[in-house]
């Protein structure tokens, strides 16, 4: 049981330490408003350690659990938290939903954090404040009760929107600095993982697609790809890139 807890353990520290295949998806309206929906698949992570266990660990219930579950982010958050929110992080809370979808024995272990913002400041409060609400063990286990998947394992938190961004968004512009001293503060408190998962051969995968309702004028970032009508722009690197390069994250658009 020590040796499935150990491997559970460094499955949830790869999950919560950017050691996943992130996608960050923005769909823009016509009249301001802003689906965003964060995906971190985890399944390359779980296919690895998968492959290091022995058939008699792969074959507890531990992980024959399968879950494919949707729920409001707000009602999954602990009680503990739901008490240091403000009134603004409760609505911010309560416009999104948590998605988490789990089959261990597939390698599946995905989980989406979608949010409806009605205006660009509702948009912009929410980038920058997201990341700042814990996603404790105890709020996994409610959603992967009876899994085992989060024992002993309190004070991870879901990385959705790192806090290493600032953001200035208006009805025409969307951007997005990365400020290099909270990404060294980043990588220096995730330093192990990104090692171990370096060599693991696991890869970082980061990628970025926001549609706009009408054609973007103007994208400083070269890397961007920018679509033929011009209403979708995708940036698409891995965290080694980011680690060489922070600037290869910036985004400055203006439609």
């Amino acid at each position: 049981m020590k040796k499935i807890r150990l491997l559970l353990g460094f499955l949830v520290l790869l999950s919560f330490s950017s050691c996943v295949d992130i996608e960050e998806h923005y769909d823009f309206k016509a009249d301001g408003s802003c689906n965003v929906v964060y995906t971190f698949d985890m399944g390359k992570a779980v296919s690895v350690l998968m492959n290091l266990m022995s058939d008699s660990v792969r074959a507890t219930p531990q992980f024959s659990i399968k879950k494919d579950t949707s729920l409001n982010f707000y009602s999954a958050l602990p009680d503990s938290t739901q008490l240091k929110m403000n009134l603004d992080d409760i609505n911010m809370a309560k416009s999104s939903t948590l998605d988490v979808k789990m089959d261990l024995q597939k390698s599946v272990m995905k989980v989406s954090i979608n949010h409806f913002s009605k205006n660009t400041a509702d948009l912009q409060y929410y980038l920058q404040h997201i990341s700042k609400i814990s996603m404790s063990s105890k709020q996994l286990n409610s959603v992967t009760k009876g899994s085992g998947s989060s024992k002993g394992f309190d004070g991870q938190e879901l990385v959705a929107g790192q806090d290493y961004y600032s953001y200035d968004i208006t009805p025409h512009r969307f951007y997005r600095i990365i400020d290099k001293v909270k990404f060294n503060a980043f990588l220096k408190k995730t330093q192990s993982t990104l090692a171990m998962a370096k060599a693991m051969l696991i890869d970082m995968p980061y990628k970025v697609v926001l549609n706009f309702a009408k054609p973007v004028k103007k994208v400083s970032n070269p890397k961007a790809i920018v679509s033929a009508d011009r209403k979708r722009v995708t940036l698409i690197t891995n965290m080694d890139a980011v680690i060489k390069d922070p600037s290869v994250m910036n985004l400055k658009i203006d439609f």
